[in-house]
């Protein structure tokens, strides 16, 4: 049976990954496990830095946003070698497991790093983004969407004010999944993803129909992997009659207090991942399906595109009348 559990947190921080961290500490030392934190992402492998993790040193930060290990980009670690040394880190530290908590490029490099090492390698998924295969929703998913609308719900207070259109810029990276949900929460007009492209005339022809209907103001969502949203904010200036104005929220739906939905899913996914150090099983992801806590292949959860609920965007149009 494993001794040691490693953790580290990997790419961009999220709502409720300092929740996991506690998770898995608690419930690896209630199991007999010793954890180690290993600091900044993997960086912190390839420098042979981390901290020990005991119940106590995990208190009070359930409620944090961030990580208290810390993260950072870190593009050594998929040079010739990384891979190499971080596997020789957990091998001077007798780790016998480790669980990396964050999206589907911190499980790429958890699978190729369980190529050079017999530690178990065990992913949670953390990202605002939702874009991990095999799970329903992420840690720190729930925060961003509802970050989001608590802006955008006073946006369009100003909206409404000065019978203006908002084009609104949520994050996502390549993936409409945060804009769709919150697009449809907040009752945009249009939620653009890069899953359904809109051309500009399309967008234009929405907005004047809703100009014809006795809307005089609206908000339109787009998700950044959508395209240029200072672009498409000056071409709508030009063929509207309506004011328009760009709005891009930024990494503030990274940060803040996790919302319970968030800090469940943190606690759930911790102690499946944990369960599965217990049972041998390596190379697997933790996640959600159809409500129940559950495990794929790492393989899959990292190689593998989750779809868009396209169907959800004629929801929202009918909606949005």
């Amino acid at each position: 049976m494993a001794k040691t559990i490693g953790i580290v947190t990997s790419g961009g921080d999220a709502p409720g990954m300092n929740a996991a961290i506690r998770a898995v500490t608690r419930v690896g030392h209630s199991m007999g496990f010793q954890v180690i934190g290993f600091e900044r992402g993997w960086d912190g492998l390839l420098t042979n830095t981390f901290k020990k993790l005991i119940p106590r040193s995990v208190g009070g930060i359930i409620q944090l946003g961030g990580t208290m290990l810390h993260t950072l980009r870190c593009p050594a670690f998929e040079q010739a070698g990384g891979v190499e040394t971080g596997a020789e880190t957990l091998r001077l530290n007798n780790v016998d497991a480790l669980v990396v908590i964050g999206g589907d490029g911190s499980f790429r490099g958890a699978l190729e790093l369980g190529k050079k090492t017999d530690a178990l390698m065990v992913g949670i998924p953390a990202t605002i983004d939702n874009d991990v295969y095999g799970s329903d929703e992420t840690i720190g998913f729930d925060t961003a969407v509802n970050t989001a609308v608590g802006i955008i719900d006073k946006i369009r207070d100003t909206a409404i004010s000065h019978e203006r259109i908002f084009i609104v810029e949520v994050m996502g990276r390549k993936r409409g999944f945060l804009a769709l949900e919150v697009g449809m929460c907040v009752g945009a007009e249009v939620i653009l993803v890069p899953e359904n492209p809109l051309e500009l005339a399309e967008i234009v022809n929405i907005m004047d129909d809703n100009s014809k209907k006795g809307k005089r103001a609206g908000i339109i969502v787009a998700a950044e992997g959508f395209g240029d949203s200072s672009k498409l904010a000056q071409e709508m200036q030009r063929q509207t009659e309506s004011e328009v104005r760009l709005s891009i929220l930024g990494y503030a739906q990274r940060g803040g207090s996790p919302t319970a939905r968030s800090r469940l899913l943190a606690s759930l996914f911790a102690e499946r991942a944990v369960e599965l150090v217990c049972e041998g099983k390596g190379s697997m992801a933790v996640g959600l399906q159809k409500g129940a806590i559950t495990s794929i292949e790492l393989e899959k959860a990292a190689k593998n595109k989750k779809p868009l609920d396209l169907r959800l965007l004629k929801v929202a149009e009918m909606l949005s009348i």
